[in-house]
């Protein structure tokens, strides 16, 4: 018996028996090497080959020079791509999975810093990806689009897939067409719904002529109530539905958002899971032959599974979930969900670090991108297992213990603290992060199956150390807030002017609830990032009078890789929360600030009963200097306070150099 009959079910595909209902969906990696995919972006789809996922849909393809939208992006036009796909893909294909590739063309939401060639739409409206505006398509353009989506699909063949997805989401070229709203043509590719859905039926038509019957084509869409310019449910379901009837079509995967709502398109924490199951649902009545893929926000295989008996779809995919745990899919065949490393939904490394055009990894899993040296998620055990003590329980310690013990060495973990977890820990008890929680209980499971020794209550002195013997020592004790408040862009100040009147305190001190706030609170964030603006969000729940100040230009400067941004300030902006941008504190009175403009110089005076100052921490390393005799490791915070996937990257490097 099983707790996921459904997810764990084959099914079948036009001629591949797919081995459960997971996918692992079509995502940019940007692991491409000169345009061609190697050894890295090989090492990554095999990891999760290897996890058991049912069925890849590779990394979308440009299947135009106009279409290019990442500097990572596979060549398109250009056969040198199939011997080198092909040694990528046969591993897979070996280890059990069906393998698709997505292709693509975004239309008027091109990236000229990256294509260097006009934007071709229907329409010639502006792009939503930059600032440029797009070219109108010729009628031979269009013909040139269409034959390029079809040669693209047969160089997909020769490589070995078992077919492609074609790409019809966000608001894409095949969406604008679809769409009056950006078609205003008044020729056959515009007007009526068959004019408009003409250049998707002619790929579609085109490359099954080309491929045969035994090539599996499916269509990516995606839906949003965003503005009333785009599709609703009933009109998506009328569209997929032309292409469904033609027999062709073997499954349509639903998405949510789009260029025009960003936010959407890989939703954050910030948003609720299973986005578009009411689409799905409403496309599994509306299609006679083709399957219906749910996508977007379904992060766990309980939400999979439920997504399925209730029929509102008949495929999964669950992308930062297995970029999280490559493994997914096998520990729900084995009927092991709580051994599953939960995505934090954060999107901080993987479309965070893809939005920089860096090749993506995860916060909570570094192995990610670096499968290929570090041999993914799994371990060999050590020939001469080690005693090895780890002091702190923050991102860097749990994760230098857990590998260490996989590894097979006898690991103790000393932690300060009742609980483990450190600062991340707190930032799970911000508004919807408990997701962070639940990854601190996965972390002590993983204690327990492992045997390591986990000592809470526990703070450690160089004796204390020394008296233990242990074989190797790890140091992770983290960062403190910064005791003078200091300003990054008040260089000229050492410390916070006032500060020792009290009523100054850091954003631990507030998630701790260590201290008496009153009803109006100043919180300063010169780091854009979660620690600021999460906390002021917290405070704005509580029914504080929140005013954020930032030195940024916009409030969650960092955030805006994540797109989380754009949510939380329209949460703290419906809580009556104030902005205040390019501003720092000049001077603390004790019921109030000085506030001075970065850009003018003038200052101004705001009453408030409390001051949150989320400026940069300080390392907190009291004991390596004195065992340096010692076989010892610093990471994480204590070596230099940064973010949390660095804590958790130096964690599982030092766990897997021992």
């Amino acid at each position: 018996m099983t707790s996921f009959p459904r997810l764990t079910s084959p099914y079948q595909l036009r001629h591949k028996t797919v081995r459960n209902r997971i996918t692992f969906g079509a995502h940019t990696a940007n692991m491409s090497e000169d345009g061609l995919p190697g050894e890295q972006y090989g090492a990554y789809l095999l990891e999760r080959a290897l996890g058991g996922v049912g069925m890849i849909v590779c990394e979308p393809v440009p299947v135009h020079r106009t279409g290019v939208l990442t500097r990572g992006n596979f060549r398109s036009e250009d056969d040198a791509v199939i011997p080198a796909f092909r040694k990528v893909i046969e591993p897979v294909q070996d280890a059990g999975t069906v393998v698709l590739q997505q292709l693509y063309h975004v239309g008027a939401h091109g990236d000229s810093d990256l294509s260097y060639a006009p934007h071709w739409g229907p329409s010639g409206l502006p792009s939503y990806h930059d600032s440029d505006g797009s070219h109108a398509m010729t009628g031979a353009e269009i013909e040139e689009i269409i034959a390029a989506f079809i040669v693209a699909a047969v160089r997909c063949q020769k490589s070995g897939f078992d077919g492609v997805e074609i790409w019809a989401a966000y608001h894409s070229l095949l969406e604008q067409f679809w769409t009056p709203w950006s078609n205003r043509r008044e020729d056959q590719w515009g007007g009526s719904l068959e004019n408009r859905t003409r250049l998707s039926m002619r790929i579609l038509e085109g490359i099954r002529a080309a491929c045969g019957e035994d090539f599996i084509i499916g269509l990516s869409v995606s839906w949003s109530d965003s503005y009333p310019v785009l599709h609703d449910v009933e009109t998506l379901c009328e569209i997929v539905a032309l292409h469904d009837a033609t027999g062709h079509l073997d499954y349509v995967t639903c998405g949510s958002g789009g260029y025009l709502d960003f936010e959407k398109l890989m939703p954050t924490f910030t948003l609720g899971e299973k986005l578009t199951v009411s689409a799905t649902a409403a496309l599994k009545q509306a299609l006679t032959q083709a399957k219906v893929q749910a996508e977007s926000g379904i992060r766990t295989p309980q939400n999979a599974e439920s997504v399925l008996s209730a029929g509102e779809a008949d495929i999964v995919s669950i992308v930062r979930g297995q970029i999280a745990d490559p493994h997914l899919a096998a520990k729900v065949m084995a009927d092991e969900p709580d051994e599953v490393r939960g995505c934090i939904s954060c999107n901080q490394m993987c479309w965070g670090r893809r939005s920089r055009d860096y090749w993506i990894s995860c916060l909570v899993n570094p192995s990610v991108g670096r499968e290929y040296i570090w041999g993914g998620d799994r371990f060999s055990a050590v020939t001469e297992p080690k005693s090895v003590l780890v002091v702190g329980a923050g991102p860097a310690g749990l994760e230098a213990a857990r590998v260490a013990g996989e590894r097979g060495h006898s690991v103790d973990l000393y932690e300060a603290a009742p609980v483990i977890g450190g600062q991340f820990r707190l930032a799970g008890e911000q508004p919807r992060r408990a997701q962070i929680l639940d990854l601190m209980d996965w972390y002590e499971r993983q204690f327990t199956r492992l045997g390591v020794r986990l000592h809470l209550n526990s703070y450690l002195e160089s004796e204390d150390i020394r008296a233990l013997a242990p074989d190797h020592v790890i140091i992770a004790t983290g960062s403190l807030p910064d005791e003078d408040s200091t300003q990054r862009w008040l260089p000229q100040l050492d410390a916070l002017p006032g500060r020792d009147l009290g009523h100054v305190h850091a954003p631990e001190e507030v998630m701790r609830r260590e201290v008496r706030l009153g009803a109006a609170v100043i919180v300063y964030d010169e780091g854009g990032t979660m620690r600021g603006v999460g906390t002021a969000w917290h405070l704005a729940e509580a029914g504080h009078s929140v005013t954020l100040v930032t030195s940024d230009p916009m409030v969650g400067k960092e955030l805006a890789r994540t797109s989380a941004d754009i949510v939380i300030r329209a949460k703290l902006a419906q809580l009556g929360a104030t902005f205040l941008t390019e501003h720092a504190i000049a001077a603390w009175h004790g019921q109030g600030a000085t506030l001075r403009n970065l850009l003018t110089g003038a200052e101004h005076e705001l009453a408030a009963s409390a001051l949150v100052m989320a400026t940069t921490n300080r390392s907190f390393d009291p004991i390596s200097a004195e065992l340096g005799d010692m076989s010892l490791q610093l990471i994480g915070d204590a070596q230099a306070p940064r973010q949390a996937p660095y804590a958790f990257y130096e964690g599982r490097n030092a766990g897997m150099t021992i």
